[in-house]
């Protein structure tokens, strides 16, 4: 019988990781070409305060891709990303504004509200044996709901919460360089994947990521407990949510119960075009990013270019299809 050691060694994992380089330096490049393209059709895609618009708008949806990115990875699919920041956009708000909490009880609150939801959605996958589709889109409707009934169906703001805005529209590094001055959303994004890329590579908990998605019964059977495992991978996506609703409200200085639908499509669509495989087992943190950048320039240069919102949409559509084929490929050429 195959050792724990053998099973998830990291010489494993690397060459996973490997597999993806190619698609990585595809989504890179095409991020290059859109810039251009942009660039050049209009003047006013590469000023200052639109390249900040992309990168804040960056911010929210790569947060979430990165969680996404996790439950994709080991096979899974989590569809309820997007209520899932909602809902603890709504608990920070509670916290903050309805019990007058300290800003850091606010905060790690709503994050441990996120790790919770994700253990939930996990041991339903694990334990319950739902397909992930299923309980997690349970999860999408639960969450939509209890965020209405928290918030009496209205918005929750943050006037009173001192510093909260901040968190996401202040600016540390243009503090430092006031020609640069780059939101704390996106370092927020950057301290996020660098982490989530860390423990993917280097951590027993990324080890057996990418091993349940590879073969989850050969994990099994060599001794690994991967229910646990799955509904731990699970719980750290459902707490990196809880950041992205931290990240959504602090940049609306509001927390909005009827927003989230609609954000788990371009975190998954961000992680497709990063090169992560529906299939489980492969993909990076740093496609995703790539992935999650190429679709805020993509919405971005389109509204910039008057194009009409529902072909924005469409355009969109075509680009996940494209990508999701594009991995099909390489996954008949890999056999």
């Amino acid at each position: 019988m195959t050792t724990e050691s053998q099973t998830t060694s990291p010489s494993l994992i690397s060459k996973l990781i490997k597999m993806t380089a190619h698609q990585r330096v595809l989504a890179f490049a095409s991020l290059v070409i859109l810039l251009v393209f942009f660039s050049v059709t209009s003047p006013n895609f590469m000023q200052m305060s639109n390249m900040l618009a992309i990168l804040q708008a960056t911010s929210v949806n790569g947060v979430l891709a990165v969680a996404a990115t996790l439950v994709i990875i080991t096979g899974g699919i989590d569809l309820s990303v997007g209520t899932l920041m909602t809902f603890t956009a709504v608990v920070a708000g509670i916290l903050l504004t309805n019990l007058n909490l300290p800003l850091p009880v606010g905060v790690l609150g709503a994050i441990l509200a996120g790790a919770f939801c994700g253990f939930c959605s996990g041991s339903f996958v694990a334990k319950m044996k739902i397909p992930p589709f299923i309980a997690t889109l349970g999860m999408m409707l639960i969450l939509k709901g209890l965020s209405l009934v928290l918030s009496g169906a209205r918005p929750i703001y943050f006037n009173n919460t001192e510093g909260y805005d901040a968190i996401s529209r202040g600016s540390l590094i243009g503090e430092v360089l006031p020609f640069l001055p780059i939101p704390n959303g996106v370092l927020i994004l950057f301290v996020v994947a660098g982490v989530a890329s860390y423990v993917l590579s280097k951590t027993v908990l990324g080890r057996y990521c990418f091993g349940i998605g590879s073969n989850e019964e050969a994990v099994r059977l060599s001794g690994v407990n991967t229910d646990r495992w799955k509904i731990a991978i699970y719980a750290v996506a459902g707490g990196i949510c809880g950041i992205a609703g931290i990240l959504i409200s602090s940049r609306l200085n509001s927390a909005q119960p009827a927003l989230g639908l609609g954000y788990e499509l371009e975190a998954i669509a961000a992680v497709v075009i990063g090169g992560t495989s529906l299939s489980g087992g492969r993909g990076s943190i740093i496609g995703t990013l790539i992935g999650a950048l190429i679709v805020a320039v993509l919405t971005n240069g389109l509204r910039v270019l008057s194009v009409a919102q529902e072909w924005q949409t469409v355009i969109t559509g075509i680009i996940i299809i494209l990508a999701v084929y594009a991995d099909m490929m390489r996954r008949q050429k890999s056999k």
